[in-house]
Order: C-alpha cells, then structure tokens, then sequence
C-alpha cells in the first residue's frame, strides 16, 4: 500500500464525536478514565467537547449533562503526553470558547465549517494560531461539494494558517474512489498536511481511510467502539491494528487500545453501534450523522417513519447547523400523509 514508512497521526474522536451518540452524557470520571487509557496508549490527540463543538451545549443541539469546559480541563490536567483537541464551528462556539479552551490545556483547534463556507473560519483559525494552538480546518459534509470546490475551500483555510485541511464525510455518504480523488487533488493542491474523518454509514469508514492514506492523508480521525455520530467513525482500535499489519506506523500500543476500547468504551455505549436502518439512510441519503437521534425524535412525535425525513434532508441539502429544519420538515410530511399527531 504505497509508501510503508509513512507516519499516521490519529486523532481519537470518541469523547466529541461520539457525544451525539450518548445524548451528549459524558461525566469527567468517564473522559478522566478514558484519556488516561489514550495518554498511556501514545494515542497523540484526544477530542472533547460537545458533539457539536465548543458551545454546543443548547436546546437546539442538545444539552450536555457536564459542562464541556469541565471535560477539557479533566482532559488536559490528566494527559501527560497526548494533546487534546477541541472542535469549533463558528458561530456555535464563540472566540472567547477557544481562548477558554486554550487556557484550559487544549493544545489543537479543529475549525469546522460546511464544505462551501470556508470563509466563516479566517478569524477562528488566526485566533487559534495566536493562541499557540496546532490548527485544523475540517470541512464538513464534503461529499456535498464537487472536487474543484472542495480544493478551493481547502486552500481558503491553507490561506489562513491551518496547519492541517480535513476532508469530513459527516454523513458517511463517500464511497472510496471518491475519497481517492478528493485526497489526490488536495495533496496536488496544497503544502499542509492533509487529514480525513470518516464515518461508517454505509460500512465504508475503514475503506475510506485505507483510501484516503494510500494516496496521501497522514491525519486520521477514529472513535473507539466507532463511539460516534450515526454508526459512528471508523473504528480506531481496529484501524491501528489494520494499520500495523500494512507496516504502517502509529505509534499506538494495540493492546492498550483493544482494552480501552473494551474495558471502558463499550460499557459507555447506550446500545452497541451498528448500522440501523437509520443510519444506513443517513449514509444513503447523505445526511449529517448527528440528525439521526433528532429525526428519530421528531418522527415519534408525529407518527411517521423517520426515514421519509432523512431522505427529505437529503433532498433539500439540510446541514449542520439547522437542525431545527428537521421538526418542519416531520410536520410537513405528516400534513401530507394526514397522520394523526400521537
């Protein structure tokens, strides 16, 4: 698989990505045991925050039962070697959020925008870099955008100082050619690190990453017990086993990683992740992971199937960030059926 020698810096999503799962739950025990697990493992970076970045914490998005600032702080104060990172979408979380974070110990900032809206980040990301953090921009729902634009967005953000550019396939709608030529243009474009974050709608998140790093993605993002929005991301223990076995080096001690995963992990999980029918839609539809609990809510509440309502997102090219569409667009469909409200 291409160059052997290559080193993969993987970035442990489970206590922010996997935060959609749990309904946004996370004690500091659990993030303290965890990140121990991770520090003594060698994983190099560890997200925490909310599911949906720094201030996610709201009716709309969900609210945490710990305060994310809290979890970072226990984070940090219990990392000895790993870096904890924390994800921004601006306007959700403000600059004063970084600057908190960052005084809290929080060594990355992960700047998240919608594919085609690169242009929200210039002031996160100088911020970041002002504060001595690494920087990442991370464009969201990429498989929404065609390659030239996904390069032009990806430049914006080389533009403005990130030190790494992510291709995010939020809804796990890529399939791995696509991923191939999406990580092939960037690599031909830009001079940074390239990254990508997978998830495991349509059971391809481990085929996307082997995709994205044969042609030249050394930043990966996994989730432990895939720990993530939807089915979750791809599963990290069994990718640094994967990745071991192609010669590929990580750093990572597998065993630590099978047992944190084991040991601690999986008793976190509400239910194991698996591809529902639900979250297959959302890869299907490509559809944001973390709609999937609100369009199950949603379709309760108005007695209609909750796929009708992923598949009308996808339709409509809902993204994150509107996630008080989805309640309209329930109603909507149950006017149309005349479903009586239960």
């Amino acid at each position: 698989m291409g160059d052997t020698n290559k080193n993969i810096l993987i970035t442990e999503v489970a206590l922010r990505d996997g935060s959609h799962a749990i309904r946004h739950q996370f004690t500091v025990e659990q993030v303290v045991n965890v990140v121990k697990a991770l520090d003594e493992a060698n994983v190099p970076y560890i997200e925490v925050a909310h599911g949906d970045g720094l201030g996610g914490s709201t009716l709309q998005y969900g609210l945490s039962l710990t305060d994310e600032f809290e979890l970072i702080e226990a984070a940090a104060a219990t990392a000895k070697n790993s870096k904890i990172a924390v994800l921004s979408l601006p306007g959700i979380g403000l600059e004063k959020d970084l600057k908190q974070a960052a005084s809290l110990g929080a060594k990355m900032a992960r700047i998240a925008t919608h594919v085609t809206e690169a242009d929200v980040s210039p002031a996160y990301i100088e911020l970041a870099k002002e504060l001595g953090m690494e920087t990442v921009g991370f464009l969201m729902m990429s498989h929404m955008a065609p390659t030239a634009k996904l390069v032009e967005q990806a430049k914006l953000m080389e533009s403005y100082g990130a030190d790494t550019v992510y291709v995010v396939d939020s809804a796990g709608a890529l399939l791995p050619h696509e991923v191939t030529e999406k990580i092939c243009a960037l690599r031909d474009h830009l001079s940074v690190n390239i990254g990508f974050h997978g998830h495991n709608n349509l059971s391809l998140a481990m085929a996307n990453t082997l995709a994205a790093i044969e042609v030249g993605a050394t930043r990966i993002d996994g989730s432990m017990r895939c720990l993530g929005a939807g089915a979750g991301n791809t599963q990290t223990e069994v990718l640094v086993a994967v990745l071991d076995k192609l010669g590929i080096h990580t750093g990572i001690d597998i065993y630590k990683m099978m047992d944190a995963a084991e040991n601690l992990v999986a008793p976190i999980l509400e239910k194991p992740q698996e591809i529902t029918r639900d979250s297959l839609v959302l890869g299907f539809a490509g559809v944001y992971s973390s709609f999937l609990l609100h369009a199950q809510r949603a379709a309760k509440r108005f007695n209609i199937d909750s796929r009708d309502i992923l598949i009308e997102l996808g339709k409509q090219h809902i993204v994150g960030g509107q996630e008080d569409v989805i309640v309209d667009v329930a109603a909507e469909i149950a006017k149309k059926k005349n479903v009586t409200i239960g």
